[in-house]
């Protein structure tokens, strides 16, 4: 899979092509996220890119991003990400919606370090966030404290009317069921 992707840099491949090459196997999904997660190579999909429709693929750059050590494990993972609500705790974007900062992507969350392993944070729950990945890029070690009751308040007067009015309809659907 790996020789594919780099003999057809920057072109879009689709899921049936990619399975041909995987010899028909039904794993062939898990070897390109494998080639994203572990390897490092940047495939794009249209959770990233737009343009892509879902099931098609693209390999933009043929240097892979550096391999990293995976301490977190996925029940932690999970349990940041089911605590934060599947949002943002930097923007608020939700996972799988248009980013509000960039709509040309789909919000694609990740899991951050509230204090960075580099300046003394650990891998425990308590001290990470879900962080969409356009705040991500950006962070680099910079930590933002989560505003106030009060300051929410005094952003939410400045909206104008409508705004409020879709702010109260959402948090009526994300709180219905609880």
């Amino acid at each position: 899979m790996r020789a594919h992707f780099l003999a057809n840099l920057g072109r879009i491949m689709d899921s049936e092509e990619l399975r041909q090459v995987a010899g028909g196997i039904s794993e062939w999904g898990r070897r390109v996220r494998e080639l994203r997660t572990e390897e490092g190579y940047r495939i794009l999909t249209h959770n990233d890119l737009a343009t892509l429709k879902p099931g098609q693929y693209l390999l933009d750059d043929p240097k892979p991003l550096p391999a990293f050590e995976r301490a977190i494990s996925k029940e932690v993972r999970a349990y940041v990400l089911d605590r934060n609500g599947f949002t943002c705790q930097m923007c608020g974007a939700a996972a799988g919606e248009s980013h509000p900062y960039d709509e040309t992507r789909k919000t694609r969350l990740h899991i951050g370090h509230i204090i960075d392993k580099s300046q003394g944070g650990t891998d425990d729950a308590g001290n990470l966030r879900a962080i969409c990945s356009v705040c991500n890029e950006g962070a680099s070690n910079i930590t933002l404290d989560r505003p106030s009751f009060h300051k929410l308040i005094v952003q939410v007067r400045r909206a104008t009317a409508s705004d409020q009015k879709a702010l109260l309809g959402w948090l009526k659907q994300k709180y219905e069921s609880q």
